[in-house]
């Protein structure tokens, strides 16, 4: 694949950011794109392996054919990359600018620390296929007379939803939220992804057949009973919303608030999007002092969103021990390593405090945040006795995961199993539920993972309700 020896004659070469001074001034994506030339150079360094462990059981979850468009880009062949990339990704726009790529981390070439720049490809690869014009809608030639409602559209509702469209079958999305995206659009900030990739893939799917329901929460807007009733099958796609809540001392103070709420408003106020009517009051950074409690992407946005905003500092606390800086290759690859890992958000000015567990929260008087007690911890993440030390703060963001989905309303009314955490019970091979007409797919299924794992879910029952419905399927796995 690719070139022989590309490996040996070219670096990696991955697309640049802008400076960080200039891209907190905005909320657009801020990434530097590749030129053509580099772009090719960096698919020549991809190897011909004998086992590609990049889009095997520990690289890609969707299974991308990575090799195969690596050389098709290689040899300029760009139109037939992007029908490559789209047979195993229903939205490698959305992949190449949000997925961690873990099938960088199980590149062979990883095990130098040069792995081939597949995310910098990938999304290369999708924007050319928008720009060119070969991203059109597959409707389908024949109709199966069978209808399926899909709920949520976030990517596993919406990679379901474009599967079962395409082979025919008649399917309604049903979104609590006024657009389509789910967390796509209210919870991923627009410097990472730009919302106009969601709108055009939506009218992409609009035009194959798929037909979109806004506003509508099922459960509670519109009975469980009813979608069951009407249709011959029925996916869950919700994802998992509900937040892990700490139970800190003194978590009801004002300025507290868990992470999804502010970013949610955030990109709502982003999208010119009126804020929900229950009169929440705006949750703004500006001018103030922010601490997010949480590792994660979701504690990242929160920081990349309170830069954009004006805040005056940003400290990040994370429980866990500061990583190393490299892995242990022979022990850990071709899996995803614990390392040190620096986020764009955190590179544009954060603290980052390792090892920390935050004690309580302090306030005033007047039931006001003023600072965040915190605490080192050992090795089984207990507070060190005399560690102790206070954060300012005029801002808290809780960014510790979620619990699993929410239980009132949609879960409750359909009566299916969940298990211990709250998540749907269905298995990876045909995602059916305790109900014969409910399946269940990504996050709500899974908890809290990946866009890509989400895709993945997505696409597999769409082929489970096809090859129900219809006795066989002609989806892909």
């Amino acid at each position: 694949m690719g070139k022989i020896t590309g490996f040996l004659e070219f670096d990696r070469q991955d697309q640049k950011y802008q400076l960080a001074a200039d891209r907190v001034r905005h909320f657009r994506e801020f990434t530097l794109p590749l030129d053509e030339h580099d772009l090719k150079k960096q698919a020549a360094r991809c190897m011909d392996c004998g086992i590609p462990f990049c889009h095997g059981p520990t690289g890609c979850p969707v299974h991308n054919q990575i090799p195969d468009w690596n050389d098709l880009v290689f040899q300029s062949d760009w139109e037939e990359a992007a029908r490559n990339l789209h047979s195993t990704n229903n939205f490698p726009e959305f992949t190449g600018r949000i997925c961690p790529a873990p099938c960088e981390e199980a590149c062979t070439l990883n095990l130098e620390n040069q792995p081939v720049a597949i995310k910098t490809i990938e999304q290369a690869i999708a924007d050319r296929a928008w720009n060119m014009g070969w991203v059109k809608p597959e409707p389908s030639s024949i109709r199966t007379g069978k209808k399926v409602a899909v709920i949520g559209s976030g990517p596993a509702g919406l990679a379901a939803a474009q599967q079962l469209a395409r082979v025919g079958h008649a399917v309604h999305v049903y979104e609590r939220e006024p657009k389509a995206g789910g967390l796509l659009r209210y919870g991923i900030p627009d410097f990472k992804m730009e919302k106009r990739h969601i709108d055009r893939r939506v009218k992409q799917m609009e035009a194959e057949g798929v037909v979109f329901h806004y506003n509508q929460n099922v459960g509670v807007t519109k009975p469980v009973e009813e979608l069951t009733a009407e249709y011959d099958a029925v996916l869950f796609s919700g994802g998992a919303e509900d937040p892990r809540n700490p139970q800190l001392p003194g978590q009801e103070l004002e300025g507290v608030h868990y992470a999804m709420p502010y970013l949610i408003q955030s990109n709502r106020r982003v999208g010119a999007e009126p804020m929900r009517g229950n009169g929440e009051a705006p949750i703004l950074a500006s001018g103030k002092n922010v601490v997010v409690i949480g590792g994660g992407d979701t504690a990242s946005d929160c920081v990349g969103t309170a830069f954009r905003q004006g805040a005056l500092s940003v400290t990040q606390l994370d429980i866990r021990p500061r990583p190393p800086e490299r892995e242990d290759k022979l022990s850990v690859w071709p899996y995803w390593p614990t390392k040190m890992r620096t986020s764009s958000s955190q590179a544009e000015g954060a603290e980052r405090e390792f090892q920390a567990a935050t004690l309580r929260l302090e306030g005033n008087k007047k039931g006001r945040l003023t600072g965040v007690v915190c605490a080192r911890v050992d090795a089984k993440r207990q507070p060190i006795e005399g560690s102790e030390f206070v954060l300012p703060a005029d801002l808290v963001f809780m960014a510790i995961g979620f619990a699993g989905s929410i239980q009132k309303g949609l879960l409750e009314q359909s009566g299916i199993t969940v298990d211990k955490r709250g998540n749907v019970t269905a298995n990876e091979e045909d995602y059916r539920t305790s109900d014969p007409k409910i399946w269940a797919a990504g996050d709500m299924r899974r908890g809290q993972s990946l866009v890509v794992w989400a895709i993945r879910e997505g696409r597999q029952a769409a082929r489970s309700i096809d090859e129900t419905l219809m006795g066989a399927s002609i989806l892909p796995r």
